[in-house]
């Protein structure tokens, strides 16, 4: 990976500040050189550059590891080390990854925990702390994987596999039959392109280079489809690279299958010339998209960010996945597996044996579960890369520049033997008692406990979908206006990776309006219904939740019925205690309520404490009226007034 285009996006912290040794003129060629990506010429420069700057050093290190020549980025990052002052973070964290990828661990980890003292908030040091103990745990193969070595890999970078109508994709460099081969300043080979490889079994034929309008003069690849095959993104180098002292950028773009031939190219909305996008990841419809970028706003580095299509055919505002998947190092080349909802990705921020490693975690929506290291023998303390799987998670393909390989990075097959320990799917439609899809439909996922796990609503066709733990039992329930509630109960007990539960509901037969009492509370406001308490208590009695249910039934009878509760007390305590108890069984009332409710944001309250006694059952100081108990009962309660139908 190291000799890869790709690594272009992981270059940062390029600003030309003033450090405390002057520049010499050999240096600052050096410097020109780096930014072109001729490393080479940048080492030569900066190795008979003396004094050399804190900066100079720290690209000299840089410059050692873009070429894969660990050895001497370590003892060039070992000296940087000693600078007094113009230290970054980054300095001790890449010089922890070169001692990884050079298999001095015990050394990694001792830099690590000096890492960790220095920068305890960082999101790296973080990860460090949770895990560092589990690294003998990543270093042994448990079985999961099976790892299969491709005989189409060459001497040249083959990197960056994608499906493509039955059929294998990536991006490589290796020779091209033309007459004038154009080469890279970074390691003097050619230009990436994308091929493409028919399957045969797991293995892959020869390969052929893709149409020309998705292989242009520079770098290009790797690329994403659509399922069909007729949408492709992909990564290009940016074509403006006359600008004094800046990065040549990666962009996407993007281009249609039509009437046999690929259309010209189009940029990506969000391309940039400040910042790099690249590696993205179509969705089956090509309406979703992950990517990789280094834009503003990140956490550092690269982040894997995600963008949606709107029905305009305008791609939205770009969503970054949060700290569970960036650090502040480089996570790139994300794979949503759409079927199971599993992104694969891969970073050298998170704990890991060295390089980039592979990791993968659940997500579903905004939603992301625990994000897990795949371990050996898929990731080793090289660059391991750009996995891609199947929709029944069995068998991928991915890159790597591990030792043993053809050359460079590599393509190899994995056989995935295990469940990924990610939980279980859920999956259902809503429907009438007819078997008819009821969309819309607002459907609660439960534990068994009752508590709420997740909300959301079915989609046009009744379908929904949940991420769930192995192992449990859960409980889902269905509300729509003019519906009856409908229930099920399911577990994820089995050995099924997916698993079906649907809910019915009934349409109601009668209207529910006819439970509206004409009833004013003291404001003037129409009182729908009216539920009471134990004394002291905030919990909802089983004649109090029949009241709640007729309230659920009539808002979800009228879909634009505004509620607002208020809840009070008798006088018998102090006015501070009565006003939390009050509070309390205003929460216990919404919260029945919103669970069970479409729009739960209809419904709203809070407590009155003692202030509006419906009879003159009133206290004066310590002495109260004397009422019975039925009496002050009529006090302790919570009423339900309509604000707007």
């Amino acid at each position: 990976m190291k000799n890869s285009i790709l690594t272009i996006i992981i270059l940062i912290g390029m600003s030309m500040n003033a450090f405390a040794v002057t520049k010499s003129h050999r240096e600052l060629r050096g410097d020109k050189y780096y930014f072109v990506y001729s490393f080479e010429k940048a080492i030569c420069c900066y190795t008979h550059s003396k004094p050399l700057s804190t900066e100079g050093q720290r690209r000299l290190a840089k410059s050692y590891s873009n070429l894969n020549e660990n050895a001497k980025s370590e003892a060039a990052y070992s000296v940087l080390l000693t600078s007094s002052e113009g230290l970054v973070p980054d300095d001790y964290f890449n010089y922890v990854l070169v001692l990884k990828s050079n298999g001095k661990y015990s050394e990694a980890n001792t830099w690590m925990e000096k890492f960790e003292q220095l920068y305890p908030e960082d999101l790296r040091a973080k990860s460090y702390e949770a895990h560092e103990g589990s690294l003998s745990e990543l270093s042994t193969d448990n079985g999961t994987f099976w790892i299969t070595t491709l005989s189409v890999n060459s001497a040249a970078e083959d990197f960056g596999p994608s499906y493509y109508n039955g059929k294998i994709a990536f991006a490589s460099d290796r020779a091209k039959g033309h007459m004038i081969v154009r080469k890279s300043n970074w390691n003097g080979k050619p230009y990436f392109d994308n091929y493409v490889s028919d399957m045969d079994g797991v293995q892959l034929k020869k390969p052929v280079m893709m149409d020309k309008e998705l292989n242009g003069k520079w770098h290009d690849g790797p690329a994403s489809f659509s399922k069909d095959g007729n949408t492709v993104a992909f990564t290009r180098n940016n074509y403006d690279v006359a600008r004094k002292n800046k990065i040549v950028q990666l962009q996407i773009y993007f281009s249609n299958y039509v009437n046999g031939d690929w259309t010209e190219p189009v940029p990506f909305e969000l391309n940039s010339l400040d910042y790099s996008v690249g590696q993205p990841n179509l969705n089956a419809d090509g309406t979703i998209m992950y990517f990789t970028s280094d834009m503003p706003g990140g956490f550092g580095g690269s982040d894997i960010y995600r963008v949606s299509k709107g029905s305009n055919g305008q791609w939205g505002s770009a969503e970054n996945l949060g700290n569970s998947v960036n650090t502040e190092s480089d996570e790139m080349f994300p794979f949503y597996q759409e079927k199971n909802n599993v992104l694969f990705f891969s970073s050298n921020g998170l704990f890991g044996l060295g390089g980039l490693d592979i990791f993968y975690c659940a997500v579903n929506g905004s939603s992301v579960g625990k994000v897990v290291n795949a371990g050996a023998p898929l990731n080793t303390r090289a660059d391991d890369f750009g996995i891609i799987v199947d929709e029944n998670l069995k068998t991928g393909y991915f890159s790597s520049d591990r030792e043993g390989g053809s050359g460079g990075d590599d393509l190899y097959a994995v056989s995935i033997l295990k469940d990924l320990g990610l939980g279980k799917k859920i999956e259902g439609i809503a429907m009438d008692k007819n078997g008819v899809a009821v969309p819309a439909t607002f459907i609660t996922l439960f534990d068994d406990k009752g508590k709420v796990l997740d909300t959301l609503t079915s989609k046009a066709d009744g379908s929904y979908s949940f991420l769930v733990a192995s192992g449990k039992s859960f409980r889902l329930a269905g509300r729509k206006a003019e519906y009856a509630d409908g229930e099920n109960t399911f577990n994820t007990f089995g050995s099924d990776l997916i698993v079906k539960s649907n809910v019915t509901l009934v349409k109601n037969e009668v209207v529910v309006a006819e439970v509206v009492p004409v009833i004013k509370d003291v404001d003037g406001d129409v009182i729908l219904n009216t539920i009471y308490f134990d004394l002291n208590k905030c919990d909802i009695r089983p004649d109090a939740a029949k009241g709640l249910d007729k309230i659920v039934a009539i808002m979800n009878a009228d879909p634009d019925m505004v509620v607002r509760l208020k809840s009070y007390t008798d006088c018998r305590a102090s006015t501070e205690y009565n006003q939390v108890l009050s509070n309390n069984r205003a929460d216990a009332s919404l919260d029945y309520i919103k669970a069970r409710i479409t729009n739960p944001g209809r419904i709203t309250g809070k407590g009155y404490s003692e202030t509006m006694l419906t009879n003159t059952c009133d206290c004066d100081g310590d002495a109260a009226a004397d009422c019975t108990d039925a009496e002050h009962q009529k006090n302790r309660r919570t009423e339900f007034v309509v604000v707007r139908k």
